[in-house]
């Protein structure tokens, strides 16, 4: 089976992007941002987003339209300060542009100035890695 790993982050430093490094490193897939489109058809494409203004960015937007007639199935994995799923908005973008979207779904609280400090933590990471394994192992 083939997967891909993209995300968006607007800071290069920010919790999306540590999810990233995470499912990477565990699954042995490089993450790239999408800036990077995908160069070839994947069976599953790991989407890493966040909540930003109560939707995905524009970026991801364009992503998923640039590159529908190369994505299988979507899984979502997302955070988000307010606590509220992505996951609504990506399929909402998806079902537009064609893209199967898997009821497999991670999401978790991020931090943001003074809220949910010090999340995504261990144990969200934990739970992360329980869900790759789950749905990723052995592929």
């Amino acid at each position: 089976m083939k997967i891909a790993i993209r995300y968006y982050t607007k800071s290069k430093k920010g919790n999306t992007e540590k999810i990233a490094k995470f499912v990477s490193e565990k699954l042995g897939i490089p993450a790239l941002d999408v800036s990077h489109p995908l160069e070839e058809a994947v069976d599953q494409l790991l989407l890493i987003n966040a909540m930003y203004a109560a939707d995905i960015d524009k970026e991801i937007k364009a992503f998923l339209k640039e590159n529908k007639d190369r994505i299988g199935c979507l899984v979502n994995i997302n955070s988000s300060a307010s606590g509220s799923s992505t996951l609504k908005a990506v399929k909402k973008v998806a079902d537009a542009n064609g893209i199967a979207v898997s009821d497999k779904e991670f999401h978790t609280v991020a931090s943001w100035i003074f809220l949910n400090k010090g999340r995504p933590n261990e144990a969200d990471f934990a739970r992360l890695e329980s869900f790759l394994k789950e749905n990723f192992a052995h592929e």
